[in-house]
């Protein structure tokens, strides 16, 4: 039997994101809820809580394919953790997208007020959306795993 657990596929996915380009994902996120936030207070249609889920929904998706855009970057455990990601891209996108929810559970619980419940569907509502781009963006860089090996 070639099958994992659970909690290595959670260890693989923290490797293979652990080279990502946090830099550039908090600055693509944060520039993306200001720019949405803008465009609304511009259209009468600001909505802070919806800028910020976006941002943070952004912030996940650009670490998560900047982690696996470069396999052979980065040492062994690196290397081979992001050469899992692209052969398990569904198994791997569920990272960023627990990433997602944890992080914006807190905006919606307290700038939202829908209480805990509302609050809770909402991030995993927007967790499930990272989770499907995530998971397709991570599919379409598949052939990246077959060419380095």
């Amino acid at each position: 039997m070639n099958e994992i657990s659970r909690r290595d596929e959670v260890s693989l996915s923290g490797a293979a994101l652990r080279g990502a380009p946090w830099k550039t994902a908090a600055v693509s996120g944060g520039a993306t809820a200001a720019v949405s936030f803008g465009l609304g207070v511009l259209t009468d249609t600001a909505g802070l809580v919806w800028s910020l889920g976006l941002g943070i929904s952004v912030f996940a998706l650009v670490a998560a394919i900047g982690a696996v855009s470069k396999p052979n970057e980065g040492d062994r455990v690196t290397r081979q953790a992001r050469l899992w990601a692209l052969k398990h891209p569904w198994r791997f996108a569920l990272l960023p997208a627990a990433i997602t929810a944890v992080l914006d559970y807190p905006v919606q619980l307290v700038l939202d007020g829908e209480g805990v419940f509302g609050s809770a569907f909402q991030s995993i509502w927007h967790g499930a959306l990272v989770y499907v781009i995530a998971g397709v963006l991570t599919l379409t860089r598949q052939g990246r795993a077959r060419s380095s090996q």
